[in-house]
């Protein structure tokens, strides 16, 4: 089976982590994994596109293999200046960004800063703003920050026994997982530590709201200066509300929603058929029409 090959790179004075999947010949297609998520997380969804494209699935910062950040700083404009700063990207043809719950929404940032740089965009289960919503005022913003910050000093990381233990954490979590890939996202999604037992490999610091985050009409702004193609997936038994986000759509110059039933937010894994079919289809894939 198909291996991609570990590498990394620098920025914002992190060294971070990408998983490159090879066919640097072939345009490129970036993968962007949610929080507390992992680019191994995409394996199957990278080997069934590899033959059409430069596959490329980057561990986002705190996550994966690579570095936490210093002082915990995830705002989601920081993890859109990492993806400029990834090495295949540079001098390369507008790439097919692909981006799951967070990374769809750091997708959908990179797509509106960058928008030359984007030949086709999909979303799967990540318009978690709802641009016409009402922001909090600052000084409630800055409670939550520092009350969050104030819960996670000192906070020692659970610790499993075993891989097998925390994938069925992860299935108790996602009913729908099966065993061997609750196996494969812990394997990659763990590490060991010096008493043997295994911890999660992303940083707690990066489910802290940042109070400097864009306001949710800035997110539509910037959605509007999106120019290519859209797809935007929808599970059909999401915390998110499937209906109400895909009235999102109308607020990019080119897309369509679809909503994808009997999957709960990780549609990728819950469905991956039908999630590999919408994909190929949108991004015209031979194997895709032969169906």
């Amino acid at each position: 089976m198909q291996q991609p090959q570990s590498r990394f790179f620098q920025s914002h004075g992190l060294r971070l982590h990408y998983w490159d999947w090879g066919n640097a010949a072939a345009p490129p297609l970036l993968l962007i994994h949610g929080g507390k998520d992992h680019g191994r997380s995409w394996d199957l969804l990278a080997r069934a596109l590899q033959p059409h494209f430069h596959v490329i699935a980057p561990d986002l910062r705190g996550h994966g293999d690579s570095d936490w950040a210093r002082g915990g700083s995830y705002a989601l404009p920081e993890y859109v200046y990492d993806l400029t700063r990834l090495p295949p990207l540079a001098d390369a043809p507008p790439a097919t960004v692909i981006g799951h719950s967070m990374g769809g929404m750091i997708a959908m940032l990179y797509a509106g800063t960058f928008p030359e740089r984007v030949e086709r965009l999909v979303v799967l289960d990540g318009v978690t703003v709802r641009p016409d919503a009402q922001m909090a005022p600052a000084h409630e913003r800055m409670t939550r920050w520092l009350g969050q910050l104030d819960r996670l000093e000192g906070r020692e990381p659970r610790h499993y026994p075993t891989i097998d233990d925390a994938a069925a954490q992860m299935r108790a979590h996602n009913k729908r997982l099966g065993h061997e890939l609750s196996l494969h996202l812990a394997t990659h999604g763990a590490r060991r530590n010096d008493d043997g037992s295994y911890s999660w490999k992303f940083d707690p610091y990066q489910r802290v709201t940042a109070p400097h985050r864009l306001a949710p009409s800035e997110y539509a702004d910037l959605w509007a200066r999106i120019t290519c193609p859209a797809l935007l997936l929808f599970a059909g038994e999401s915390f998110i509300d499937p209906a109400e986000a895909a009235a999102a759509s109308r607020y990019f110059k080119n897309a369509r929603s679809e909503i994808v039933s009997d999957a709960g937010h990780w549609l990728q894994h819950d469905r991956p058929d039908e999630v590999l079919r919408l994909i190929g289809e949108f991004v015209e894939l031979p194997f895709a029409s032969s169906n």
